[in-house]
């Protein structure tokens, strides 16, 4: 805002007639907005024509501020100090520049340092924003990085809560995604530019890698809420690389294009009621029909992420005997009849859309088979490192949140005379959050860049036992920052909204995270069992 006030003008406006406040130096219009106030006009009028910081930041977290500051805020107070001390912005280089930048995984010896971005927390953000240096991170990720924050800030952060409350995000921001080519490059290859309208704008689309890829989700998992993220690339995340890998061409030249556009939703149909963790005893049929150009598939599926909204379901069905040898992959398109989802209640990620599925006689054409008859459970497994990467940047990022919100907290709450901050065990908290984080992070990146290195053949070979052991440490990272956080929070934490309504929604989320793609004691077992077995194919000595 450009115009500016007096702290005399704005005290001239202290009757329910024309009410202003003062939020940390920002004058803002509430006149209008008394009756819409969830705490009632009283409130507002007590603090009318004066600065109201300390009484709004008593009740409030910066999401409520970002979501009203538009509409309300009409100028700031002439006193107000210039944010000198703010970081500065990373520089936006032309798209001529970052084509011409290095080579998207610079060797060690040619990386430098990137300005600071954010807001500069010890440990909220990943070292590399904090100008660390960094192997794996240049100029392209950088201009990334801060296109997709000032998204997250500006349109989504606001209204999260009120979503999540909903049990939906509207449609329109699942478009958004496509529209930026965001859906076009998290599918953990390259960067599928033939079939969207809209290449991203901040990456030349020949240096999109696998870390754009962790830092797109990353970024939009700043918003605390596990139901979101789920919402715009849980079911597409996971159900989409099948069908590019393994499918038929001329049925992703048919289907792709909807979906990374965001006209489309799919999703992928693996857990029954029966059948979990042990995907090799699915029961969910697909009968071959005597022509030979159709399966009728019947069956029920249980746990499906965004599968109420979805147009494709990539779905495991039982085409032959017993065991994971009688598994194929189907895409069961929801125009082919007999498809009915209902949504689920669950205990966390509301937004999510988490759906149980009804196949009754579904005729399916043998042309959306994806990969070979009877061989779909190669493909489930080729897709599971995917999922569990994508898993553990959320639960990663959301552990950030939960340390983040408690630093916040612990600087302006006081208790006994000072500050929580000040507490010895406070900080003993945030100490061993950090470090969890960091430990687990920093693992995180030298995966991904293995994954970078390798053929996917090796890495899916090599890096599934790290994958699931990371997948169980990261999980157990959040569920322990999420009730440190709950702790320094105390009461805030347990009631929904306000202040400590991020740490109380992602508690409810942690166990959504714990469970899919793997529970962390089948994860821990599979990281050895699969890292030892093929230590000894490539002559590990006893």
């Amino acid at each position: 805002m450009s115009k500016t006030f007096s702290q005399a003008e704005v005290s001239s406006h202290s009757k329910s007639d024309s009410l202003w406040i003062v939020v940390d130096g920002d004058v803002y219009d509430l006149t209008k907005f008394q009756d819409d106030h969830p705490g009632g006009k009283k409130i507002l009028q007590r603090v009318a024509g004066k600065d109201a910081s300390k009484q709004f930041w008593k009740y409030h977290n910066e999401g409520i501020l970002k979501k009203y500051q538009k509409q309300l805020q009409i100028g700031s107070l002439d006193s107000k100090p210039k944010p000198a001390t703010e970081a500065p912005k990373p520089v936006q280089k032309p798209k001529a520049a970052l084509a011409a930048a290095a080579p998207t995984t610079a060797p060690a010896e040619d990386a430098e340092a990137l300005e600071p971005f954010g807001q500069q927390i010890p440990f909220a953000d990943p070292s590399w924003y904090q100008s660390h240096h960094s192997p794996y991170f240049n100029e392209t990720h950088a201009a990334l990085r801060a296109e997709v924050r000032e998204w997250v800030e500006t349109e989504i952060e606001p209204h999260v809560t009120e979503w999540d409350e909903k049990k939906t995000v509207p449609a329109e921001i699942y478009k958004e995604m496509g529209r930026r080519g965001y859906l076009a490059g998290l599918l953990g290859i390259h960067y599928q530019k033939d079939y969207v309208n809209n290449p991203i704008q901040s990456v030349p689309v020949e240096k999109w890698d696998l870390f754009h890829e962790m830092l797109l989700t990353d970024e939009l998992s700043r918003t605390g809420s596990g139901g979101f993220v789920w919402n715009l690339i849980g079911g597409f995340g996971i159900g989409c690389p099948p069908l590019v890998k393994f499918g038929k061409k001329s049925v992703v030249d048919r289907v792709l294009p909807g979906i990374l556009n965001g006209d489309k939703r799919i999703c992928l149909a693996i857990t029954e009621p029966d059948a979990g963790s042990d995907v090799a005893n699915l029961s969910c049929e697909a009968k071959l029909t005597d022509d030979g150009k159709h399966y009728i598939v019947n069956g029920e599926k249980k746990w499906i992420t965004n599968g109420i909204w979805c147009d494709y379901f990539t779905t495991a069905v039982r085409t032959g005997g017993p065991g994971m040898n009688g598994v194929s992959l189907l895409l069961i398109e929801r125009d082919f009849g007999g498809v009915s989802t209902r949504r689920m209640d669950c205990q966390g990620v509301w937004s999510s859309g988490t759906t149980y599925i009804t196949f009754e006689d579904v005729k399916v054409p043998v042309e959306n088979l994806i990969g070979k008859e009877h061989q779909g459970f190669k493909v489930i497994m080729t897709n599971f490192n995917h999922e569990r990467i994508g898993i553990i940047i959320q639960c990663l990022r959301f552990s950030r949140v939960c340390y983040e919100e408690s630093v916040k907290y612990a600087n302006k709450r006081k208790t006994f005379g000072k500050k929580l901050i000040d507490h010895p065990v406070i900080r003993l908290k945030l100490a061993h959050m950090a470090r969890q984080i960091e430990a687990s992070y920093n693992w995180l990146e030298n995966v991904i860049y293995q994954c970078e290195k390798m053929g996917e053949t090796e890495a899916m070979l090599r890096l599934g036992g790290p994958i699931a052991s990371l997948k169980a440490q990261a999980t157990v990272t959040f569920e322990f920052c999420a009730r440190e956080a709950s702790q320094i929070f105390g009461g805030l934490s347990y009631s929904r909204g306000g202040q400590g309504g991020k740490v109380e929604r992602l508690y409810r989320d942690v166990r959504a995270y714990a469970i899919p793609g793997g529970s962390e004691e089948i994860m821990l077992d599979l990281s050895i069992r699969q890292s030892m077995k093929v230590a000894k194919m490539l002559g590990m000595k006893l």
